[in-house]
């Protein structure tokens, strides 16, 4: 049997928290596949139907735990400027995906209709608006933007960071005689250069979006 991991509240009682707390847990143990209420319950020390008292469903459960990280989030305040204001806004919500790998990709692809998740879209919007850009051009340039946050969170997450897919690998050998671009490009792929190539990816949008900017009428 499965221990718990964390003790309940002082009367023995569950509160929405430590559900929260537990769930991440869980789900960083065994993935997003093999969670399961059932596995939740066990590392509480509870009945399954306890947990559906606070959360009616995992889905339920699974908004709580997007709000949790969300919610977390800060709009970077007006008197920095514009670039290091988006710099941050992109630095911070790749943190919560890299803090939580086994949930991220839920993290990224899920999306954010909750109250809490607005208010931080609706903040960060205005990030781009605070920027002098229109409405058009910000919301393109919002999702633009997500587009190689996503992408970022889910490779150092879940694609990359997890090894090779293929059932059919090269050696060593075999990639610098057959492969060799691909050789010499692998030193610069590994989770050690995973910060240095996401800064050069998010300069250079930040470079784009500073001469639209300039350009703007």
């Amino acid at each position: 049997m499965e221990q718990p991991i964390k003790k309940k509240g002082a009367r023995g009682r569950l509160s929405p928290d430590i559900i929260i707390d537990v769930a991440f847990e869980v789900i960083e143990r065994e993935g997003l596949q093999g969670f399961s209420t059932r596995k939740l319950a066990a590392a509480l020390g509870c009945e399954a139907m306890s947990i559906y008292h606070h959360f009616p469903s995992v889905a339920h459960l699974f908004e709580a735990l997007v709000d949790r990280l969300v919610g977390s989030l800060e709009i970077p305040p007006s008197d920095l400027p514009w670039r290091e204001r988006m710099r941050r806004a992109m630095l911070d919500f790749r943190r919560i995906g890299r803090d939580h790998p086994a949930f991220a990709p839920f993290l990224v692809t899920y999306r954010m209709n909750s109250p809490v998740c607005l208010a931080w879209l609706n903040g960060v919007i205005g990030l781009f608006l605070d920027a002098g850009f229109d409405r058009e051009t910000a919301a393109r340039l919002f999702r633009t933007t997500g587009y190689y946050l996503m992408g970022a969170i889910l490779d150092e997450t879940a694609g990359y960071a997890s090894g090779p897919s293929a059932v059919t690998t090269a050696s060593d050998d075999q990639l610098a005689r057959d492969f060799p671009n691909v050789h010499l490009a692998g030193r610069f792929f590994g989770p050690a250069e995973f910060d240095t190539t996401f800064n050069l990816g998010m300069e250079m949008i930040l470079d784009d979006m500073e001469r639209l900017r300039q350009a703007a009428p």
